[in-house]
């Protein structure tokens, strides 16, 4: 027979259970704003009836129920959608990073404008037009000195703000990392209460909420998949290794190689000490920003600086001014080795290892129309390894030139204005590699030897490689043939020759003749410089000034209109997923209230039904009897 006091009892679970749903239904409310917070369910069950199959029972009617109980209180969240919310963030974060950097170096440019470098070097060009028709007069000289240094100003900010975007991008790097590490600290600490929670049979839902929300924000950061299969062990991976194990957090920290990379940092694993590279994310846009994007920018001016002024110099030491001068440069050249052979010591050891050259020059003069009756294969110093360069007794001077500018070899070549062959070193894709330094050059036939006078003799034995010093000795001619290589960056540093601001009559007009200066009306060396505004002069691979500046607002555009539909697109597809999650996991006001009303029925009616059972067993205890 069941217990007098059974009613009672049963009456008792129903209202902690609607009193428990009420209680959640608050929670919700409560975190109505709270970000990734996902809304709690109670599921209430029937209670275990007092006679379970299988037991000895005394006879009843039917099983008799004890009221309602709470089994578990939930929170609804898809586990597919999260995992495709983190794979897809990642993505998000990497334009959402990169499309400001991109906006601002538009910025920079300001290309076309009335203060963009083109127009300044318009101006400059323009000035030497003008000297060349007034030589005699001093005029036209001061202003080439000073459109000079208005070019240079304007080359130096474009420089100081490409490599200040550089150490803004080296800054956000450290703070990311140290956000990184921290999130992945919070992570295991949360790993560890949530498995106290669950070792004691409940169901830590806000603490995995947090989780969940800490996981999200490190997806923004770096790329990462979550492993949650075992329930004790949740596992965080990056760059095919793990990152969170359990209650272990692991994290990176920056090395510093002053030779390498201009001595920015590298993010290393910290504690096997191993590099590690990301595919997307905030972090590897901010990577690919400082040591690619930005890199690339800035040496794409290195590199239109560098052969303008050693174009413009080429042709001024030759002219003669007002004063009888000559040989003067119109800019200031600074070499990175002392040494006249271009000899280094690129290991720190003490000794020349190494031979930094720039720019080689042929002894012999040559022809752009002439055929070579020549075959063979040059080899010359690629990106990551060399480039073979064929030529054939058929082809013109100008087609080996122009195949080797076209090779993508860190070389090219052209004829000077004495028709004598040019090899010079470009920037490099590597790091480790300085810039403006000719690696390898080899010819295993005639061309670069006896045809060009570059080399002393073909095949390796006779080939040029700065992987040792002196190497100087395997070219034609002597020192003079060559020149050694410049400091690193020379937007940042050149100026107009002081000695020319000092007298400026010492600024050329004019060629000579038969060992005499130029006569006061002579004109052609300024005609010259003024004639290299569209002259081949290969600015890298691009073979004018003026194809700089076209490829420069061109690829500035791309970037920009590539980082900002990338960004959109992102953005839409982010918000799409977590629309829906929020469909899911969200809370909503309207249901909220719902389930209160409905809760608050349900704890009024088993509070009714117990002061009706209490009514009841009052009859029975007090009322029966005598």
């Amino acid at each position: 027979m069941a217990s007098t006091f059974l009613g009672i009892e049963l009456g008792k679970r129903a209202i902690s259970a609607h009193e428990q749903a009420l209680n959640t239904t608050g929670h919700n409310l409560a975190n109505l704003s709270t970000e990734g917070y996902s809304r709690q369910r109670v599921e209430i069950t029937a209670f275990d009836p007092i006679y379970l199959p299988g037991l000895e029972r005394e006879e009843t009617p039917g099983q008799l129920g004890q009221g309602s109980t709470v089994a578990r209180i939930e929170r609804l969240r898809d586990q597919l959608l999260d995992q495709r919310i983190v794979a897809q963030a990642s993505a998000e974060g990497y334009w959402g990073t990169r499309d400001p950097y991109v906006r601002m170096m538009e910025q920079i440019y300001l290309e076309p404008g009335d203060n963009s470098i083109r127009s300044k070097m318009d101006a400059f060009w323009d000035a030497w037009q003008e000297l060349s028709v007034y030589p005699a007069d001093p005029a036209p000289r001061n202003a080439v000195l000073e459109r000079g240094k208005t070019l240079i100003d304007g080359i130096h900010d474009r420089y100081n703000s490409l490599k200040g975007l550089q150490d803004m991008a080296e800054e956000d790097i450290r703070l990311t990392v140290d956000r990184v590490n921290e999130l992945s600290k919070q992570i295991a600490g949360l790993n560890g209460d949530i498995q106290r929670v669950k070792a004691q049979g409940d169901n830590p839902n806000d603490l995995m909420d947090r989780r969940d929300l800490l996981v999200d924000k490190l997806s923004s950061i770096i790329d990462v998949t979550v492993n949650n299969q075992d329930p004790d062990e949740f596992m965080v991976h990056t760059a095919g290794m793990v990152l969170v194990q359990g209650q272990i957090g692991r994290g990176f920290e920056l090395q510093r190689n002053n030779d390498e990379n201009e001595g920015y940092s590298q993010i290393i694993w910290k504690d096997i000490q191993g590099p590690i590279q990301f595919r997307s994310g905030s972090l590897a846009a901010l990577v690919e920003l400082r040591d690619k994007t930005i890199r690339s920018e800035i040496q794409s001016l290195d590199s239109m600086t560098l052969n303008f002024i050693d174009m413009v110099n080429e042709v001024h030491r030759k002219g003669y001014g007002l004063n009888g001068s000559t040989g003067q440069d119109f800019f200031t050249e600074h070499h990175f080795v002392t040494n006249v052979n271009g000899n280094y010591d690129r290991d720190g050891d003490g000794e020349y290892d190494s031979t930094y050259v720039f720019r080689i020059t042929g002894g012999n003069t040559l022809e752009s129309r002439a055929q070579l009756g020549l075959e063979g294969t040059l080899t010359l110093a690629g990106a990551s390894e060399n480039v073979e360069v064929p030529y054939y007794s058929t082809d013109t001077v100008g087609d080996v030139i122009s195949r080797i500018n076209n090779s993508g070899a860190e070389v090219t070549a052209r004829l000077n204005q004495d028709g004598k062959l040019t090899l010079k070193g470009t920037v490099s894709d590597d790091a480790k590699h300085p810039d403006f330094v000719i690696r390898h050059i080899e010819d295993s036939g005639w061309f670069l030897t006896g045809y060009a006078g570059v080399l002393k003799a073909p095949g390796r034995d006779g080939a040029f490689d700065w992987s040792g010093p002196d190497a100087g000795e395997a070219l034609r001619g002597n020192a003079g043939d060559f020149s050694t290589s410049p400091i690193a960056h020379p937007a940042g540093w050149i100026e107009v020759n002081p000695g020319l601001i000092k007298d400026p009559g010492s600024v050329a007009s004019g060629y000579g003749e038969n060992g005499r200066a130029a006569h006061p009306g002579n004109g052609e060396a300024a005609l010259a410089i003024a004639a290299l505004r569209n002259t081949q002069v290969m600015v890298g691979q691009l073979g004018t000034f003026d194809d700089y500046f076209a490829d420069a607002v061109g690829r500035m555009g791309m970037l920009g209109e590539q980082s900002g539909r990338s960004l959109e697109t992102q953005n839409l597809v982010m918000k799409q997923l977590k629309d829906m999650r929020q469909s899911v996991s969200g809370v909503n006001m309207d249901e909220e209230l719902s389930n209160m009303i409905k809760y608050q029925h349900g704890y009024a009616a088993a509070a009714r039904f117990v002061t009706t059972m209490n009514s009841m067993l009052d009859t029975l205890i007090n009322r029966m009897g005598v």
